[in-house]
């Protein structure tokens, strides 16, 4: 009880420290640190760097990604014991196991033995392709915050006609930022 207490006291001052201390920047003022900060953020707890960029609508997504690929891996790993258990057993002479008459040749079990064992390790790279997602959409998404994109920014193109004797085929482009 005591170390609940702790936790979510730490919790708690941890939120609330990320959430009123940051003093708010002005449009003019760019914060170098805000994408290493949202990385960090995002690899202690998956999900928290997006709300420190206030995208906190990929929160569902993040914890939707690593829970599947967990769940996923969590289920294959139990299929694949419950394999290798009855298949030894079946070596060692016992007949009591959990798919008997269900899969009559053990062959069958090695089988279905292989094929949870491949997708366990599957889920498992998916696992932590999803937790290094969620880090480096948080790193791109701090820094893509701080690009001007303003109204004033415009693309005019701007076609130049110089009166030339010779052939030539050719455009100009020219764009002002």
């Amino acid at each position: 009880m005591n170390n609940r207490f702790i936790i979510v006291y730490f919790l708690f001052f941890f939120f609330y420290n990320l959430m009123f201390s940051q003093e708010e920047n002005s449009k003019n003022e760019i914060d170098i640190l805000r994408p290493s900060k949202a990385a960090f953020y995002s690899a202690v707890i998956p999900g928290l760097g997006q709300i420190y960029n206030k995208k906190a609508w990929k929160v569902p997504i993040v914890y939707a990604a690593i829970g599947i690929s967990g769940y996923s891996y969590d289920y294959n790993r139990k299929k694949f014991w419950s394999y290798r258990d009855a298949y030894k057993r079946r070596k060692a002479g016992f007949s009591d196991d959990q798919y008997q008459g269900i899969i009559i040749n053990d062959d069958r079990l090695l089988d279905g033995q292989d094929f949870h064992k491949k997708y366990k390790d599957l889920s498992m790279v998916f696992l932590v392709g999803f937790y290094f997602l969620n880090i480096l959409d948080a790193n791109i998404d701090a820094h893509l915050l701080d690009f001007n994109v303003n109204e004033n920014l415009s693309f005019e193109p701007y076609f130049e006609n110089d009166i030339v004797f010779e052939q030539s085929i050719g455009l100009k482009v020219k764009m002002n930022l």
